[in-house]
């Protein structure tokens, strides 16, 4: 399990346990970087993605009857979903995404800022019609709502330009390292952690922050000496943090985000997912990723797991 594994579920203890497996964020979507230049979006322009009628009838009419289709999303994650320096509107490459699935069913896209355990509970509750905010597909999060894969993630260690404390996945023993807070790194940390007390090693130095743009704020500014998140977020905080950053080794732990709708909605799953297909085939997809910066997490196939 990896990704913006953010814990948050539908029901109190029962949604803690279910949620694991997508890396997270539970702040107040208050955008920026972390310790250099503030996340900017990209100046390339997504077309117009046009309505396609069939797609549209078999989106439930409790979603489509007010033209609208609401999202959730926890907007502190760059570049996936994050608040663009205007500090109100909500950008990245989920948006993008959201906005032309939205386009395919002839409605319009509205993107509700949220924490993110609260998110799972607002698509099970009607709050929202459907959610992407960097959700990791697994087997606890399907037994709560449906699930259509979209993208490709792992987790990566970021530190500080050329590395000064010579740290690596393998060997983070004794080190100050960052991670948000309910997300499948918290885990990934204490697990290595373990295994360091275990070799008779220092414990991990585990440093948790509410927010991603925290974590990665405590790096730039020495109070950690590396961090793990998800692949493109660290990716997009090496490139927007004014090369003070890089990453060390490869990505793990790869798995899918999917886009989160609630279950019992007839053929509104297999909706989205031809949705996102037609994106791949005419190429809208690649135009989205490639405008983050993202294109390594292009997927071949969405599919649907209920």
């Amino acid at each position: 399990m990896t990704r913006r594994t953010r814990l948050g579920s539908a029901l109190a203890v029962a949604a803690l346990a279910a949620t694991l497996g997508a890396c997270g964020a539970g702040g107040d979507g208050s955008g920026g970087g972390g310790g250099g230049s503030a996340p900017t979006t990209s100046a390339a322009a997504i077309p117009t993605v046009a309505k396609d009628a069939a797609l549209a009838a078999m989106v439930p009419a409790s979603v489509t009857s007010d033209g609208k289709l609401v999202f959730g999303v926890d907007a502190s994650y760059p570049p996936n979903e994050f608040v663009d320096t205007d500090g109100t509107t909500i950008v990245g490459m989920d948006v993008d995404m959201g906005t032309a699935i939205a386009q395919k069913f002839g409605l319009t896209p509205e993107f509700q800022n949220s924490a993110f355990p609260g998110i799972i509970p607002g698509i099970q509750g009607g709050k929202y019609e459907m959610a992407l905010s960097s959700f990791t597909i697994n087997d606890e999060r399907v037994q709560l709502v449906d699930m259509i894969s979209y993208f490709s993630a792992g987790t990566s260690l970021a530190t500080k330009k050329g590395n000064p404390d010579g740290l690596s996945i393998d060997d983070l023993c004794g080190k100050a390292i960052g991670v948000q807070a309910g997300t499948v790194q918290v885990d990934d940390i204490a697990t290595r952690s373990k295994a360091c007390t275990d070799a008779g090693k220092p414990a991990i130095q585990s440093t948790e922050l509410q927010q991603q743009t925290d974590v990665t704020l405590a790096l730039t500014s020495n109070r950690i000496v590396g961090m793990l998140a998800d692949s493109p977020v660290i990716a997009y905080a090496v490139k927007t943090t004014g090369d003070q950053l890089q990453v060390v080794g490869s990505a793990y732990d790869t798995a899918p985000y999917g886009v989160v709708v609630n279950k019992n909605q007839g053929q509104y799953p297999q909706a989205v997912q031809q949705a996102v297909q037609a994106l791949i085939a005419d190429g809208t997809y690649r135009k989205i990723l490639d405008k983050w910066g993202v294109g390594d997490g292009a997927i071949p196939t969405s599919e649907v797991r209920s």
